[in-house]
């Protein structure tokens, strides 16, 4: 069931047709679903307290609705190690189109998966788990199940990628928490059935999975 905070979150970003970060953020939180520490910044000063509180380095992104793809306005900057660099990037975001603030996030380690969603015509919510980040189109290691999913399902999804040795640990390196991103999926496969009337796709990428936990460092929600 989606609450009233999470209905607020889509019903104001209706016309725009897609969620901003910090909202879409702030909705699979109320979901249940692991996102970084973040804040979504108005001031530069607001920016560099935040950062400060949990530590550099930190990443930051633009927020604006009149920009979807923040990589083509170069409107994100990761490993941002000072407040002096954070005002400058602010200042440089700040001069983009539509700009609405800064998002400041926490820096996260991991292997990068990428969680999709899509509403089909014909078969309802479909869940995508495959190997992400910017070259995800590349690797095109992808793995999809209708919702909603179980642990059983998770678990074929993950054996069905061809790379589904660097989640379980490859070459001495530590396996991914599989528990936490079984868990993850499950959350997501949830809130997808709950939002089929209201979306068309939900993108998570990158996903950062370690050891200890996996957590969404990206997302779009784009809405019908």
């Amino acid at each position: 069931m989606l609450t009233p905070a999470m209905e607020k979150i889509l019903t104001t970003d209706q016309s725009q047709g897609w969620v901003l970060e910090p909202e879409a953020k702030r909705l699979f939180s109320l979901a249940g679903l692991a996102v970084p520490r973040y804040c979504w910044a108005k001031t530069a000063a607001e920016a560099t307290l935040f950062a400060a509180e949990i530590g550099f380095p930190v990443v930051a992104k633009v927020v604006s609705p009149a920009i979807l793809h923040k990589s083509d306005q170069q409107g994100v900057v990761v490993g941002i190690a000072d407040s002096g660099r954070l005002a400058d990037v602010f200042d440089r975001f700040s001069q983009l189109p539509g700009f609405a603030g800064v998002l400041v996030e926490e820096m996260l380690t991991g292997l990068e998966l990428i969680i999709g969603a899509k509403i089909d015509w014909q078969f309802g919510p479909v869940i995508l788990l495959g190997m992400g980040g910017t070259r995800a189109e590349i690797y095109k290691d992808v793995a999809l199940r209708m919702a909603p999913l179980n642990e059983a399902c998770i678990a074929t999804m993950i054996k069905n990628l061809r790379a589904h040795q660097l989640l379980e640990g490859y070459r001495g390196e530590a396996p991914i928490n599989l528990e936490a991103l079984s868990r993850l999926m499950m959350l997501f496969s949830e809130l997808v059935i709950n939002l089929e009337e209201r979306i068309t796709s939900i993108d998570l990428n990158p996903v950062l999975c370690n050891s200890e936990r996996c957590v969404i460092a990206d997302a779009r929600i784009m809405l019908k």
